[in-house]
């Protein structure tokens, strides 16, 4: 078995833990480490009385196999009373666990969702501050397949399980900042409330034990599981998630829409072929976005606008398996030394020589040397040669990168690499590709990659959505150690020496076309410094002590920038962040025209402009207008035209015709580019009015990339 979950240090509360499932958890948190609040009102199954006896039972049971607990009598209305037994006690609360309930067949409405919903409410927004405040918290809420589905006589009970979903949902988004995460599981099991309605053989299969293991999982820390629908019972566990058709389109511009065209419609609105999956609130409301912009160039009655995207994605899923040609890389120690100098070794530290001198008497090749063989195998159109997988190129990111070594890379050699599609994951706003690649010596396996290739605009097409391989959040602590290193300015002119000849990390024109002020450097490159940092801090740079390494590319980086790795040691992993180390300008400490703060923006803006030039008209073709308000009037007209000639930023009234004009205040403005306000969220609260072609806009991110996409 692998390393067991403990939660010494932990405080759990569990409400309605004198029996049945409540006592099942406490018992679980008690044996490993936890110390346990045990809440019991004492009450039978309506509701009714009210007795110490059942919640000092189980703090009996708790401290007898060694475990800490104490007993807390109080209504989970009371929810105060509750945090404060846990902090009198223990000093902290970190675990919530809402399981009170009550009999549904016996009560009135109002106990019903007194009980279940808002006294889950009560508890956890005593429970709320304190864990913000140490940047950690697990809270789960329990649900049923009655508030899910429905069931027939549970009207009162099922409306309460269902809001305690909507309540976990929206906690779960509130808390992510503050590593507090909230999910809901929909337990079936047997307790004094089922044994009155199923036979005692159903009750003995369906025990309490095989429900409390997914409870203590998603409860701990090394969990990164938030906002998830979990069904669990007799040893079953399963997640749920919203499924959405492809809908139509039923009106016209200038037109009413009538009941006649929603029932001619109504077998496509409920086609489920192709359907997609909004996994939040912006998945949801973009879909709206684009038929509003389909409805306003009158494109009429139509598919959803996600349709013909699923279509073309689902023409991927047959790539699944497939096997790329084989590839051949032959090297040299060379090419060993290249890389290390590409990734920031240099003779100015000692202990970097062994990688850089063939002469050394430890001359060894860096393990991270092992991402470029697997290279060749998608280099000269691999993947392009792939039946089935057919997707524009241009629109192709490096998400993730898995590397495990099985042994040190040779110095010199010639390898042989095979590659296959591993699988294809739908992210709804695009299509993740892995591809497997096994690099051999003859027949001996060297190393495995796995590339995230991510597929802008190609999801929707009812894929799954994570894999196996993923990586996890660093600990919520200060690093054990911090690495910091300058790449030159020719950095990435270097790095691509090694066999990564994209003209992006060279070619000034190709990066702007990109929508990037100059070339950027390769994200091998910087994963191979964070490496390098980790084999330095941790193994002393003894190549034959590495395993393997994921990571996830977020942000690009520039030559000349400084990488800081901050690392944390757990065990035998290590945890890292790799991120530039620069400072930030604070836009609100500079005078500003009339007092408007967007002013500076649109400086920025027109600076962009006129560093990209004629190609950033070629790619964006557009005239944007703007007319940001102040008190409620318009304050500040500025047009972007990167429609004629190269470009301009214009102030004031202009004369010729925008393509989209956007109304937003100041403020608002300011939100939006910094990141505080969500452009979908603004635009349908009405802060931020669009007329034209809507779509347009998002071609905006280009020249607002560093601040914020809008």
């Amino acid at each position: 078995m692998s390393v067991p979950l403990v939660f010494d240090g932990k405080v759990v509360i569990v409400t309605g833990a004198g029996g049945g499932l409540g006592r099942e958890y406490a018992l679980a948190f008690g044996v490993r480490g936890a110390s346990v609040v045990v809440n019991d009102l004492g009450g039978d199954i309506k509701g009714g009385g009210k007795s110490s006896n059942a919640a000092d039972k189980v703090v009996e049971e708790i401290k007898a196999k060694g475990g800490k607990a104490v007993a807390n009598y109080d209504s989970v209305e009371d929810g105060e009373k509750l945090i404060q037994t846990a902090l009198d006690a223990f000093g902290r609360i970190d675990i919530v666990v809402n399981n009170a309930f009550i009999n549904t067949f016996a009560c009135i409405s109002d106990l019903i969702h007194r009980v279940h919903l808002r006294g889950s409410f009560m508890v956890t927004r005593a429970a709320w501050n304190h864990m913000k405040k140490q940047k950690f918290g697990r809270i789960i809420m329990t649900s049923s397949a009655a508030g899910i589905y429905g069931n027939f006589g549970q009207a009162n009970y099922s409306a309460a399980k269902l809001g305690l979903l909507g309540l976990a949902n929206t906690l779960a988004i509130e808390g992510q900042k503050y590593n507090i995460h909230c999910n809901t599981i929909a337990p079936t099991a047997g307790s004094r409330l089922t044994e009155t309605v199923m036979p005692p053989v159903l009750c003995e299969s369906l025990k309490a034990e095989y429900v409390a293991p997914l409870v203590l999982w998603l409860s701990h820390d090394q969990c990164q599981e938030n906002g998830g629908l979990f069904e669990v019972g007799a040893g079953w566990i399963g997640k749920l998630r919203w499924e959405r058709s492809q809908g139509r389109i039923v009106r016209k511009k200038n037109q009413g829409m009538f009941p006649e065209t929603v029932r001619d419609q109504w077998d496509n609105i409920c086609d489920f072929t192709n359907a997609t999956k909004p996994a939040n609130i912006n998945e949801s409301v973009a879909t709206l976005v684009e038929v509003l912009s389909r409805v306003e160039t009158d494109e009429g009655i139509a598919p959803n606008p996600t349709s013909a995207m699923a279509t073309a994605a689902s023409g991927i899923s047959p790539a699944v398996g497939q096997k790329l040609p084989e590839s051949t890389f032959s090297y040299s120690q060379t090419q060993c030394i290249l890389y290390a100098l590409g990734v920031g070794m240099s003779t100015k530290d000692d202990d970097h020589l062994k990688f850089l001198y063939e002469g050394h008497e430890d001359f060894s090749c860096l393990p991270t040397f092992g991402v470029i063989p697997s290279q060749a195998a998608m280099m000269d159109g691999g993947l392009g040669s792939v039946p089935g997988l057919n997707f524009d190129f241009t629109r192709l990111l490096h998400g993730e990168q898995y590397l495990e070594l099985f042994k040190p890379l040779p110095t010199s050699g010639t390898l042989t690499s095979q590659a296959r599609i591993a699988d294809v994951l739908d992210k709804g706003s695009g299509a993740v590709i892995l591809l497997d690649v096994h690099t051999y010596s003859g027949k001996e396996l060297l190393c495995y990659n796995q590339y995230s290739l991510f597929i802008v605009g190609a999801g929707g097409f009812g894929g799954k959505r994570t894999s196996d391989k993923s990586t996890v959040t660093h600990p919520n602590r200060t690093p054990d150690a911090v690495m910091t290193d300058t790449t030159t300015r020719d950095q990435a002119a270097l790095y691509r020496l090694s066999g990564d000849w994209n003209p992006l990390h060279i070619d000034p024109s190709f990066a702007a076309m990109g929508g990037f002020k100059s070339p950027i450097l390769h994200g091998l490159c910087s994963f191979g410094f964070a490496a390098r940092h980790v084999l330095k801090q941790y193994a002393n740079n003894d190549a034959s002590r590495f395993k393997s390494i994921k990571v996830r590319f977020v942000k690009p980086v520039l030559p000349g920038q400084s990488l800081q790795t901050e690392m944390w040691k757990e065990g035998n992993r290590i945890h890292i962040q790799c991120k530039v180390s620069s400072f930030i300008m604070v836009v609100w400490n500079c005078p500003l025209t009339r007092g408007l703060k967007s002013e500076l923006v649109f400086a920025e803006i027109g600076r962009r402009i006129k560093d990209l030039g004629a190609e950033m008209v070629k790619k964006v073709n557009a005239v944007f207008g703007w007319e940001i308000t102040k008190g409620g009037d318009i304050a500040a007209q500025w047009t972007i035209d990167l429609k004629t000639g190269a470009g301009a930023l214009h102030k004031g009234p202009y004369s010729g015709k925008t393509d989209v004009t956007i109304t937003v205040s100041d403020g608002d403005f300011m939100e939006v580019v910094q990141g505080k306000l969500n452009p979908q969220k603004a635009f349908f609260a009405g802060k931020l009015k669009v007329r034209g072609n809507i779509m347009l806009s998002q071609k905006l991110e280009v020249i607002l990339k560093d601040y914020a996409k809008l």
